[in-house]
């Protein structure tokens, strides 16, 4: 496998919150999106996912409390726990997920 530019491939991508899986491991997919400033609804999965936002911000809503995860930081959503985007998300998000 060759090297891969993350935030080129966040660039690229149709529109934001559009993802796009760059690699396997195992099980987990590790996906890259572009995040805008509109908030998407509560959703909740199965098995966790982890949230690590490249650069920008990733404002959320995680069992009705605000968090936020800031540039170089990542943030683990528990399997079946309820989260969505708050509006004022921006940048590049990478999520992997099983």
């Amino acid at each position: 496998m060759s090297v891969i530019k993350v935030s080129e491939a966040a660039t690229a991508l149709p529109r934001a919150w559009s993802s796009l899986v760059l690699g396997r491991v195992g099980t987990a997919a590790v996906k890259v999106l572009r995040m805008d400033e509109l908030p998407v609804e509560e959703e909740w999965h199965a098995e966790p996912e982890a949230l690590l936002v490249l650069d920008g911000t990733l404002e959320l809503v995680v069992d009705g409390r605000a968090v936020t995860v800031g540039p170089g930081e990542m943030y683990v959503v528990g399997a079946g726990t309820a989260h969505a985007v708050r509006p004022g998300s921006s940048g590049t998000l990478v999520i992997v997920e099983a």
